[in-house]
């Protein structure tokens, strides 16, 4: 009640708030950030500005990232599962108008709850520039995520209990081309996800695929907490779909015999994959694709197969001068903008069309 009657409290349903990504509205008044990069935008005149915000994991530390005045900074957020007071900002210029951009910079293993700003009582609020007319979708998994991506020593790419704090999604290649494009984003990424269940690195040992979390909302598959996304809720002219690099996880069986059971399996699931994409987003451009992390070709030929084998002229499979010539487990963020250049300027040469409803 004290938060509700407080003048001082934007509340996270207020109308001048922007909201972008696959976010959870089942309570407008405390949405749940979910998928990395998700993000919620405010334009004020005040002194000062927190954020009201609760902790929904335990297991990993939990940053949150912000833009202020376009200055990106971090902070951590307690563990303790109760709402918090997050301090963003204090003694600005109150005749001066603001922007603040306050997103999620790690993978769904990070769970937050936002239930508004905190600002002077005397603060005005007005609604931040329109959305881009442009529309984007990602399926990836660390690249996208930013995984690790300020770490410059690369030294905790499998310890997740330190490395969270050097992810950082709003500076992953997905974000950055959708800023190259002028477009807004969702990003459906999982650090170390890989196509199919019980391969990849995500949720080992019993690991879980893309296949299972891209129509999802939720995905806690430990708590139970699953729930579907519904498509309609954003269309994007252009998907992007970078999985491949963690299939070799276990078993490297593509490497091995290109034309083998389970390598054909994986070709078949994959096709299907594309096709459930198709089926949602009926006339955009979609892009297959692996990025610069290390992986064996064997798995982008088996890409170009697929690709060449649905023959649809709104489908394509692209691959990045540098392909699978990374790290083993994450970018850094000069790879990452390498990779955001090749791809802003490969869609950027499609022509306009490529962004017709």
């Amino acid at each position: 009640m004290l938060l509700k009657e407080s003048p001082k409290i934007v509340k996270a349903n207020a109308r001048e708030l922007s909201y972008s990504g696959r976010i959870d509205f089942t309570d407008p008044l405390a949405p749940i950030f979910i998928f990395p990069a998700s993000s919620v935008t405010m334009i004020f005149k005040g002194s000062k500005l927190k954020a009201l915000v609760k902790n929904r994991q335990s297991n990993y530390s939990t940053y949150i990232g912000y833009v202020l005045d376009g200055v990106e900074e971090k902070v951590i957020l307690p563990s303790n599962k109760e709402v918090q007071k997050i301090t963003l900002a204090e003694n600005l210029n109150s005749d001066k108008q603001h922007e603040i951009v306050f997103f999620k910079r790690q993978d769904a293993r990070c769970e937050f709850t936002f239930y508004g700003f905190i600002v002077d009582t005397e603060s005005k609020i007005s609604m931040p520039r329109k959305k881009y007319r442009k529309c984007m979708e990602f399926y990836g998994e660390s690249a996208a995520c930013g995984k690790s991506l300020e770490d410059i020593h690369c030294t905790n790419a499998v310890d997740l209990s330190n490395s969270y704090k050097y992810s950082n999604a709003w500076n992953s290649y997905a974000m950055m081309t959708a800023r190259n494009l002028k477009a807004e984003v969702n990003i459906i990424a999982q650090e170390g996800i890989a196509l199919l269940d019980n391969t990849g690195y995500f949720n080992a040992p019993q690991s879980i695929g893309m296949e299972s979390i891209y129509d999802k909302l939720h995905f806690d598959f430990n708590t139970g907490e699953i729930v579907n996304w519904d498509f309609n809720r954003y269309i994007p002219q252009v998907v992007v779909i970078d999985i491949g690099q963690n299939d070799s996880i276990p078993e490297n069986y593509m490497k091995e015999d290109l034309d083998s059971y389970k390598s054909i399996n994986w070709r078949n699931h994959y096709k299907e994959f594309v096709l459930n994409i198709r089926r949602r987003y009926k006339n955009a451009f979609i892009v297959l694709t692996t990025t610069i992390i290390k992986h064996d070709s064997s798995w982008d030929r088996a890409i170009g197969l697929v690709c060449e084998e649905i023959n649809d002229k709104k489908i394509v499979h692209f691959l990045y001068s540098c392909n699978g010539f990374g790290g083993d487990f994450h970018n850094s963020k000069w790879c990452a903008e390498e990779m955001s250049l090749e791809l802003s300027l490969f869609l950027k040469g499609l022509g306009a069309e490529i962004w017709e409803k």
